[in-house]
């Protein structure tokens, strides 16, 4: 997961996708996605549809012991996800000659050479 987080992180400050600068609604975004897939997990794992290995987990066991490793993916994955679809949207627009520029580059209007 942390690998996940940081192979998308250049696309907030590169690619300008202000997913994190946007807490608020990185946190709404989020709020229904961990709720219904953590509810989901839970309902899987007390009525015995699925288990989880101690063996490939960490062993913390949140309520209902569903392992750590379940929330922490029902965050990192949309946040993945939210980082992307923003960044092509900002290259989408890129590309249809939008106002936006990348981060690094200057429009030729009042640059001083």
């Amino acid at each position: 997961m942390g690998l996940c987080l940081l192979m998308t992180l250049p696309l907030e400050f590169v690619l300008r996708a202000r997913v994190y600068r946007r807490i608020r609604t990185l946190l709404l975004a989020l709020a229904p996605v961990v709720v219904i897939f953590s509810i989901w997990d839970i309902a899987g794992i007390v009525r015995e549809h699925w288990s989880y290995s101690p063996r490939y987990t960490t062993g913390i066991l949140l309520i209902f012991d569903m392992p750590l490793e379940e929330l922490v993916f029902f965050i990192v994955i949309p946040i993945c996800g939210l980082l992307t679809y923003e960044a092509v949207g900002t290259v989408w627009g890129w590309l249809r000659g939008g106002s936006t520029q990348p981060s690094d580059s200057r429009s030729e209007e009042g640059v001083d050479a």
